[in-house]
């Protein structure tokens, strides 16, 4: 990590947000973008997370409660990380850039809507490119929450083994932790410097069923908005869609009901769609799931190959559709499709189209 901020920074910045500083930077590496050339006022960062900076928080509340409620015993930078923002903020420090600068929070969505709102900006003319993905981290007040509402999986043995989406023995995820961003540009911005395409953002859908603060409505109804606002925006017919990175949190509800809004969305086509879920190799990683996912399906385009869903041996029932079980598969991927989901009935959607 100190190669990515001074190791005297990094003493007061959350481990999400150490997390989020380092993907930028390769994020922009790999771009190839010459932030010195650009204008930097031209350039924007958007985060998705879900609890950044609640570390921070969190040292701040025991140092003030330890020290008889003595004000002085707080570090100001527990009072500077600890504000939902200081990720985009750190970023754009970092790396010099001056546009504007988000963090958006929508759950487990938060990924993919950063990515939509960064191409949003774009299709505005605010910027010509923008740095935009997820960061979290996984602390252990949030692991213990999440086994609290029944989420995380009770499976013991290989933790490998341990996440099985659309299997009948599933029971939950495995948490994860990480960073993934990318930089979106503006095409001719990015035609004009030679840059290395892996697809296009074409479509964005984001609903909110507001029916449960953590289950999914039984008739799928925000998996089938946002699939259906994606594919207006983005002007594909669903038969054209190729391939489905799938929420497939491994929950008892999830799974099938992610399954049967595909079918209702896509209707003869579902059979004819790869689906797959790669949290059982990434772990859930909440806020930055969106963001790492949506770079599993650009690379699912730009390599013509589509990932497996791991540890699914036996199908649960009506878990039916093609989950490219166990190996991946090369296929001419035209359009690719990433979908999540988060808590307070959160859905995005992502349309991602080859070049």
């Amino acid at each position: 990590m100190g190669r990515f901020v001074k190791s005297r920074k990094l003493v007061r910045l959350d481990l999400s947000v150490q997390y989020g500083v380092a993907a930028a930077s390769l994020a922009i590496k790999d771009s190839g973008v010459d932030l010195a050339k650009m204008d930097s006022d031209r350039v924007g960062v958007v985060e998705g997370t879900t609890i950044s900076g609640a570390e921070s928080i969190i040292k701040a509340r025991d140092s003030f409660t330890s020290s008889n409620h003595n004000f002085r015993a707080l570090h100001p930078y527990n009072v500077v990380g600890g504000y939902c923002g200081e990720g985009s903020s750190a970023i754009s420090l970092h790396l010099g850039i001056h546009g504007n600068a988000v963090t958006y929070c929508s759950g487990c969505a938060s990924g993919n809507d950063a990515i939509g709102y960064a191409a949003q900006m774009i299709r505005c003319d605010d910027v010509d490119a923008v740095v935009a993905g997820g960061a979290e981290e996984m602390m252990e007040m949030l692991h213990v929450g999440f086994c609290r509402v029944q989420a995380m999986t009770a499976q013991g043995g290989d933790p490998a083994r341990a996440m099985r989406p659309f299997d009948h023995s599933r029971d939950g995820f495995v948490l994860g932790e990480g960073a993934a961003f990318l930089v979106v540009e503006e095409l001719s911005h990015a035609l004009g410097r030679g840059a290395r395409i892996y697809a296009e953002i074409a479509g964005h859908g984001r609903s909110c069923e507001a029916y449960h603060p953590t289950d999914p409505h039984p008739d799928g109804l925000g998996y089938k908005r946002s699939l259906e606002k994606a594919l207006r925006q983005a002007e594909v017919n669903p038969d054209e869609v190729d391939y489905i990175n799938a929420h497939g949190s491994a929950t008892p509800l999830n799974d099938p009901i992610e399954t049967a809004a595909i079918k209702c969305v896509f209707q003869d086509h579902a059979w004819r769609l790869a689906v797959s879920a790669t949290k059982p190799v990434t772990g859930h990683l909440m806020g930055a799931s969106g963001a790492i996912e949506t770079v599993i399906s650009a690379l699912a385009i730009s390599r013509q190959e589509i990932p497996p869903t791991i540890n699914l041996e036996e199908p649960d029932e009506g878990c039916d559709l093609d989950y490219v079980r166990s190996q991946g598969r090369s296929y001419p991927v035209r359009v690719a499709i990433n979908l999540n989901a988060g808590f307070g009935g959160r859905y995005a959607c992502l349309v991602l189209k080859r070049f």
